[in-house]
């Protein structure tokens, strides 16, 4: 499905629905908006089918960020982080979402937290999965050093400075990203947008918005796998501290790395209904 929001044609899809019976009446349910990684090179379906399961607790619902999967890839030379945290208030908006709850997972996570800084009030609450505030490419190498040693943090530190690393090169950075991978056969119908994968991590390099952070004022869950060299605890923690006092959980997962869910779905989507519960409790109890 498609939908126009701030000048871009989004593409989207749905699993759940938002409203379901609860006796005479239908009661509505929270919305969980899921923003993925990249940039260019990523889009919703590494999410699925996993994410599915949260269908019993909220309406789920998966979208390609501009520039990615299915949505519109034109306009990438204007493409920004900022215009990509407006662009979610915008879908939400154009499809009458009200307090989503918005999850950004990796490059999703500086995105939510933006569309969190510059629309305050808006989500009913924020997920940050292996996400960070500012880029710091020596805790990055250091977090690869960590689980794969020297040679791969080597290889990390030249691919994540825009430097060229073999394809063989890259799988070894790669399967250092923690325990389990996404489906390696869904990935390879990802289709790929490789200027803005050039021009994102450019982007993405100069990522520090820690200043900004103070503007939130949504609940927010920063979850973290212990083993994640791409986003290392430390960098969960800095989002932490910036965040308003008492608004904030982290929830450091032992044993996970990057895609924390796959390493342990039990207790991450445990923390993820634990927020849905609360912000439903908190919103106006609404029938239609």
């Amino acid at each position: 499905m498609h939908v126009d929001a701030n000048g871009t044609r989004l593409w989207f899809d749905v699993h759940g629905p938002q409203l379901v019976p609860d006796g005479p009446e239908l009661r509505r349910r929270p919305t969980l908006l899921l923003v993925h990684g990249g940039p260019g090179s990523f889009d919703h379906s590494y999410f699925k089918p996993d994410f599915d399961v949260l269908a019993d607790d909220a309406q789920v619902v998966y979208l390609d960020l501009p520039g990615h999967g299915r949505s519109s890839w034109e306009g990438t030379d204007a493409w920004t982080l900022e215009t990509c945290a407006d662009d979610v208030r915008a879908f939400c908006d154009a499809l009458g979402i009200a307090s989503p709850v918005v999850l950004g997972h990796s490059m999703g996570g500086p995105i939510v937290l933006l569309y969190g800084a510059r629309h305050p009030g808006h989500a009913g609450g924020l997920i940050v999965q292996s996400g960070f505030a500012r880029w710091d490419a020596a805790r990055l190498v250091e977090g690869f050093r960590a689980v794969g040693g020297d040679v791969v943090a080597e290889l990390a530190r030249r691919s994540y400075a825009g430097e060229d690393v073999s394809d063989p090169e890259w799988d070894q950075v790669y399967a250092a990203f923690g325990p389990h991978l996404p489906d390696p056969g869904l990935r390879a119908n990802v289709p790929v947008n490789r200027d803005l994968s050039e021009r994102g991590m450019d982007l993405i390099r100069a990522v520090d918005l820690v200043d900004q952070l103070s503007r939130v004022t949504s609940p927010v869950l920063v979850s973290v796998g212990e083993l994640d060299p791409v986003t290392p605890v430390g960098a969960a923690e800095e989002v932490v501290a910036a965040l308003p006092a008492g608004s904030v959980r982290l929830d450091v997962v032992p044993g996970a790395g990057h895609f924390t869910w796959l390493d342990a779905p039990d207790r991450v989507f445990a923390s993820y209904r634990r927020l849905l519960g609360e912000v439903s409790a908190a919103s106006t109890p609404e029938h239609a």
